[in-house]
């Protein structure tokens, strides 16, 4: 199989799609007509590239020694390159849903968009801690407007 570009392409390319997701998801709001597109791309589109990427790594490689069964395990998957590409794919897409989840789920509990760009941000770089911040957000949120119905 002839790789379409190297690890080191496809990380950098990767990387340059996610920035520009984040982006355009942080700035959505203020153009309303992109919103529902730029989620969908986003939020779903990208992700979907980049799991098919993460496959076609795993496809390649296989799981060499490595396994999720231990630390040690994990650390030897981690150093076959191929498997370390897909983990770092596996973070951006995950990363990307959660943060077009976030911003679907705060506009429709209408929050102003300004609290969720640095969650956004904080998603962005340290996912889960994003996460967390956004949900004890919606609870302060849910706190201050107790008429609006519940939203997942």
């Amino acid at each position: 199989m002839i790789p379409l570009m190297s690890l080191e392409q496809l990380f950098a390319t990767a990387n340059a799609i996610a920035l520009i997701c984040w982006l355009a998801l942080a700035a959505s709001p203020f153009r309303a007509r992109w919103s529902a597109r730029v989620r969908v791309v986003a939020g779903q589109a990208v992700p979907l590239l980049f799991a098919l990427a993460y496959g076609a790594l795993f496809l390649r490689s296989g799981m060499g020694d490595g396994g999720y069964g231990s630390l040690a395990a994990v650390q030897r998957l981690m150093a076959v390159p191929d498997l370390l590409t897909a983990g770092w794919l596996h973070y951006l897409a995950f990363d990307l849903f959660v943060g077009a989840w976030i911003a679907e789920r705060a506009g429709a509990l209408g929050m102003p968009h300004l609290l969720i760009v640095p969650l956004l941000a904080l998603t962005w770089l340290f996912g889960p801690l994003g996460w967390l911040g956004f949900v004890v957000l919606r609870a302060l949120w849910r706190l201050r407007r107790p008429a609006q119905p519940a939203m997942a």
